[in-house]
């Protein structure tokens, strides 16, 4: 167990909130984001509702006190798994997004590359916790 500083605490809400705009986006305007971005409909809809999940947990850490450091390694790794993902996405010829699709994609790879960086050296300022 950590016990979180401000700064790690700031960085997962942050991230919540981003991912929770996300998720409400893509799950529920699937159609429109789709044509907007020329994105396969069910790869929006799919993200939207993963990352209802994932705010969830996010959300949850971020107003914890104190949490478990390999759930948040795992967030860490998952934002930079996600960043790596989203260029290889790009790069992969399994999707064929427009200008504003490419856009998109890159702006929240970056984004979600941030997150993790900061969410880093917000793990790295959190003190440990000595169970009683």
């Amino acid at each position: 167990m950590i016990d979180t500083s401000t700064f790690l605490r700031r960085a997962l809400l942050a991230d919540a909130i981003f991912s929770g705009v996300a998720a409400l986006g893509f799950t529920f305007g699937a159609g429109a984001f789709a044509s907007l971005f020329n994105l396969p409909e069910a790869l929006l809809r799919e993200t939207g509702l993963f990352l209802i999940a994932y705010t969830a947990l996010v959300g949850w850490l971020a107003s914890r006190g104190s949490v478990a450091r390999p759930l948040v390694l795992l967030v860490v790794v998952g934002n930079a798994a996600w960043t790596v993902g989203s260029i290889a996405l790009l790069f992969s010829g399994a999707v064929s997004p427009n200008i504003s699709g490419e856009l998109m994609v890159v702006a929240q790879a970056v984004a979600t590359g941030v997150f993790a960086e900061l969410q880093y050296v917000g793990l790295r300022k959190s003190g440990s916790v000595v169970a009683a």
